[in-house]
């Protein structure tokens, strides 16, 4: 789960990324204050887009999260507690949480 800006092919854009989204620009954008025009999203596992041309981050968000719970994958470690806080606190797919995700969720309710 990388961020990367790149004018290379997008499976080029894949490499070393275990899951993750991958978001995919015009390459004509005008300025650097301009947004960037977004063409699509692409749902990564093990380094290969297994779903394309996805219209939006939500959606993409929750292709994810549904192929990683149907093929049984595990997060990758580095980023765990980024996984578990979007899987528990954010969709709420799970009230179990690991102490420090727990801890996070306290905290944002207290606003």
């Amino acid at each position: 789960a990388q961020l990367r800006t790149d004018t290379e092919p997008v499976e080029d854009q894949t490499n070393s990324m275990k899951m993750g989204i991958l978001t995919v620009i015009e390459d004509d954008v005008g300025t650097v204050q301009s947004s960037p025009n977004i063409r699509f999203f692409a749902v990564v596992l093990e380094e290969q887009i297994v779903v394309d041309e996805v219209s939006d981050l939500p959606t993409a968000f929750a292709l994810l999260f549904g192929l990683i719970y149907a093929l049984n994958m595990d997060y990758p470690k580095e980023l765990k507690y980024t996984f578990e806080t979007i899987q528990k606190v954010f969709m709420c797919l799970d009230p179990k949480c690991s102490a420090r995700v727990q801890s996070f969720k306290n905290k944002l309710l207290q606003y």
